[in-house]
């Protein structure tokens, strides 16, 4: 009985590998020193420890490390304690492997295979492709990004450049958000950020999809806007989105700094997370493996609700997925009854619908909403799951129930099931009723 068994969602959980194993625990602390100013080459997963798949790929990541102990580094990032870190890579699921080669600034998508043969096999690719770019003289080893401009090394591509003239057309008017460098070229502090600059602006338009731009304006010779934006000192960041007044940034101006900031702006303006219906396992396993938590919700049957009262509900979900997207939970629905087994398994169905089910699905439990389906009832009851609180209850069986694969719904109002005529014309009632006497 929900109720019976009370613990909590978020318990603290260790990390998947200890110092006995020859992966490297990486931290914001020493990525930069161990990883990035390193001359090997780097294979790093980045792994959330809730997260099955990364379970799974622990003995073959220990495996690799071990068999490639002294030619390639493996290492490991805990992204789910260290998001920033995530971030500053454009991880978005788990586990995603990156390879650090001569060009640490450009890490590569590891897209092979999971076991441990895989893994090996592409790292010492990776290692004979390194090592022949520095035969020929190419770049390798460490690429700090701090090169002068004059040695091609800060190439500032990829920062817009700003002018009183240009500003406010792709400023101003943009749905994009905007950080934008004011700086003098006399000044020592604005040469010293303008790598650091130029090499965030390349990474941060790759992970954000250009949907952050980082731009410079030379405030010497663009008067107007350094004095419209009360410019006093250089470098000067501000940042700008639309429909708000600028803000100053006063982070940190390191590239990684930058990137952290700038995919943080990236995620408060991302679109809320997708909301899927249950048509099939598919859809239930691979949502609730990938996230720390899945919020089900069983909607009343199309006959009882039409499809606005059926919209409203989904209306509801979206607004509190938008609302607790940076948590990067899985949203699911499905129909009263169409996954039955399911509705049991986490004590659903008894109580009437619409119902909610918050499932941690690395765990097997799960908590219930005991209040309204609405905004308010369901924002009390995720904002209590993320704070640690609320009553728990495993999942039935240990594990999720057969899902049945259905049909998506086509957005429609629902139909009774047409019967059949029954033609009398044939039949004599007269006689009938005399057999009946």
């Amino acid at each position: 009985v929900l109720g019976t068994v009370s613990c909590t969602l978020f318990l603290a959980v260790n990390g998947l590998y200890s110092p006995s194993d020859d992966v490297i625990e990486l931290t914001p602390t020493n990525f930069n020193r161990e990883v990035i100013q390193s001359d090997n080459l780097w294979l790093v997963e980045f792994y959330a420890p809730w997260c099955g798949h990364c379970q799974r790929l622990t003995p073959e990541w220990k495996k690799a490390a071990t068999a490639l102990k002294g030619v390639v580094k493996v290492g490991a990032v805990d992204a789910d304690k260290h998001q920033s870190l995530g971030g500053q890579y454009g991880v978005r699921g788990f586990p995603t492997i990156k390879i650090f080669g001569a060009n640490k600034n450009k890490a590569e998508d590891y897209q092979g295979g999971r076991t441990s043969d895989a893994i090996v096999d592409a790292a010492l690719s990776a290692l004979r492709s390194l090592v022949k770019d520095r035969l020929s003289g190419r770049s390798g080893g460490y690429s700090s990004g701090k090169q002068s401009r004059e040695s091609g090394g800060g190439d500032k591509k990829d920062v817009i450049e700003l002018t009183d003239d240009s500003f406010d057309k792709n400023v101003i008017n943009s749905d994009d958000v905007w950080m934008v460098e004011f700086y003098a070229p006399w000044c020592g502090h604005c040469k010293n950020l303008e790598p650091e600059w130029a090499a965030a602006a390349t990474e941060v338009k790759e992970q954000t999809q250009g949907k952050v731009k980082l731009a410079a304006v030379d405030a010497t010779v663009n008067q107007m806007l350094a004095s419209r934006y009360g410019i006093r000192g250089f470098p000067t960041i501000k940042i700008f989105q639309k429909g708000e007044d600028p803000v100053d940034y006063d982070g940190g101006r390191t590239r990684s700094d930058i990137i952290a900031r700038a995919l943080d702006l990236f995620s408060d303006n991302a679109p809320p997370p997708e909301l899927l219906e249950i048509i099939s396992e598919d859809v239930l396993k691979s949502t609730c493996d990938a996230h720390q938590l899945c919020i089900i919700s069983v909607l009343p049957h199309i006959l009882d609700t039409g499809a606005s009262g059926r919209n409203s509900y989904l209306d509801v979900m979206l607004k509190m997925a938008e609302k607790y997207k940076k948590k990067m939970w899985g949203w699911l629905w499905t129909e009263a009854g169409a996954q039955s087994d399911l509705e049991s398994s986490l004590g659903i169905g008894g109580f009437g619908y619409p119902a909610m089910a918050a499932v941690n699905a690395r765990k097997m439990k799960f908590a219930l909403l005991k209040g309204s389906f609405s905004e308010q009832g369901i924002n009390e009851f995720l904002r209590e799951l993320s704070v640690g609180r609320g009553s728990t209850a495993p999942v039935g069986g240990g594990a999720f129930p057969k899902i049945h694969s259905v049909e998506p719904w086509d957005g429609k109002d629902g139909e009774l099931p047409v019967e059949d005529d029954i033609d009398l014309s044939d039949v004599d009632l007269d006689d009938w009723d005399k057999d009946e006497l």
